[in-house]
């Protein structure tokens, strides 16, 4: 089950909030109940064979968090680490080292039958952070099992985040209050995300899903960067979109999570993409990886070291496969670049030569984070520059770049403030007639549902593009 799918949207989602606002809000602990039960059946729909894998996690981060009160803490936190780095291993990365080493060694070891759980990267950082946070005395253990397990497998972010921090959220378990202006504008927040992903995300990923499929050889120049810009527009569009529902969804309830997109396109280096890109990925890398390591503070080598070591764990978390850790690499690579003397050029440059360049080189990562098989992904990156024996332009990547002119240049506009911006400003125009600015306001709001749901219903494209992670 998917936010944006129809089960969800006229199912489950009704029922979580008609069971949850039922309940008193003075009966806290009741409505975690009952999330909490909501959340464990959002999963089992999806992952039947696997809600075990989730409760297991869930106990067993609890029992280390509990015993970070004793006298051998720190390797208490070290077997933490050990054990729920070794679920990722055995579930997520297992196949692809027994297939690497049949390749390197050649040997001929089968592959296991062992099935990824949805979500296990997520609510397996989720987790972490709860521990590594009571280790470092920044929160007291929850004693609660069910308080920390509603924390890891609440719905709204369990299989595509944000990645939540405890510290962010343990006041909110027990002490939120929910209010109208909340739930009016996570009703808000979730129509928007969902208008993202169906009717920008899912239109122009068909475009990509179409061109990657063709063979390398069929294509053009165009046609390639057609195929890149469609996959970059779809990538950003489908995961904030996820975000936004999630923080939408996370309103409606009570919850307040952090932003995790911040208009990455409109950096003007790498570094700021990054800082834009999935922030609670890098935030969560940043506080329990690159700063216990030791961060920038030993010296230049370390620093490039800790970068690496970073990015190399950032392109394996996304998925077990060659491409991602050469994806993690290569932006290792730029950021390392950039921090030796390559920002300060950007800072004293045109602003519109740092975009360029900065856009550039995420379009040529979006392409090696898109393909699984490296071989073709190779192929596709010299067909984008003209090796290969490609044609500059055919009548096939005309025709898809002129169908879908008018979207892509929606989807730049939306990839900036500028939309945001003008709602504000239309709004403030109405802003002495309250009602006026609320009809105009809620009739929009509709209007994007009905539209998003009619796409829904005569579609049949509705990718999910996180079940590697």
């Amino acid at each position: 089950m998917v936010f944006s799918s129809l089960i969800f949207l006229f199912f489950f989602l009704p029922a979580v909030l008609f069971c949850y606002y039922i309940v008193p809000q003075k009966f806290i602990r009741v409505r975690n109940a009952v999330l909490l039960l909501f959340s464990l059946f959002f999963y089992f729909y999806g992952e039947p064979r696997l809600i075990g894998m989730l409760i297991f996690s869930i106990l067993m981060n609890y029992l280390f968090g509990l015993s970070m009160r004793g006298t051998y803490r720190k390797p208490l936190l070290i077997l933490c680490v050990i054990a729920n780095l070794s679920l990722l291993g055995v579930f997520k990365y297992l196949n692809f080292f027994i297939s690497t080493a049949d390749s390197l060694l050649g040997l001929s070891i089968p592959v296991t039958g062992i099935v990824m759980p949805i979500g296990i990267s997520f609510y397996t950082f989720q987790a972490l952070s709860y521990v590594i946070d009571v280790y470092r005395r920044e929160v007291p253990p929850q004693h609660d099992p069910f308080s920390l397990a509603l924390y890891v497998s609440m719905f709204p972010q369990l299989i595509a985040g944000p990645i939540v921090r405890y510290t962010t959220i343990a006041d909110q378990l027990d002490n939120r209050r929910e209010s109208t202006d909340m739930f009016a504008y996570g009703i808000k927040r979730f129509v928007t995300g969902l208008a993202k992903k169906v009717l920008l995300a899912n239109t122009i990923g068909q475009v990509w899903t179409q061109l990657s499929a063709m063979e390398v050889s069929s294509m053009s120049v165009v046609g390639t960067w057609v195929g890149a810009l469609a996959f970059t527009f779809q990538i950003y569009f489908d995961f904030s979109a996820y975000s936004d529902m999630a923080i939408g969804l996370g309103q409606m309830l009570g919850f307040k999570f952090l932003e995790n997109f911040d208009y990455p396109y409109i950096s003007k280096s790498i570094t700021e993409f990054w800082r834009r890109w999935h922030i609670s990925l890098g935030t969560w890398f940043r506080e329990y990886v690159y700063i216990p390591l030791g961060g920038n503070r030993k010296g230049l080598i370390r620093q490039i070291f800790n970068l690496l070591i970073v990015w190399f764990c950032t392109g394996f978390w996304h998925g077990a496969s060659w491409n991602f850790l050469i994806w993690g690499g290569y932006y290792g690579v730029l950021l390392i670049i950039e921090k030796l003397f390559l920002l300060k050029v950007l800072k004293k440059i045109p602003a519109f030569f740092s975009h360029v360049y900065t856009l550039f080189f995420v379009v040529i990562g979006w392409v090696i984070f898109g393909f699984d098989d490296m071989t073709k992904g190779w192929e596709y990156l010299k067909g984008m520059f003209g090796f290969g024996g490609l044609q500059l332009v055919d009548n096939m990547s005309l025709y898809l770049l002129l169908s879908n002119l008018v979207l892509i240049l929606i989807l730049i506009v939306a990839s900036t403030p500028l939309p945001a911006k003008l709602g504000r400003k239309i709004m403030s125009l109405v802003q002495t007639k309250t009602w006026a600015a609320m009809i105009i306001e809620n009739v929009f709001i509709i209007a994007i549902f009905v539209i998003s749901v009619a796409f829904l219903v005569n579609s049949t494209y509705n990718p999910f593009l996180y079940f590697r992670f």
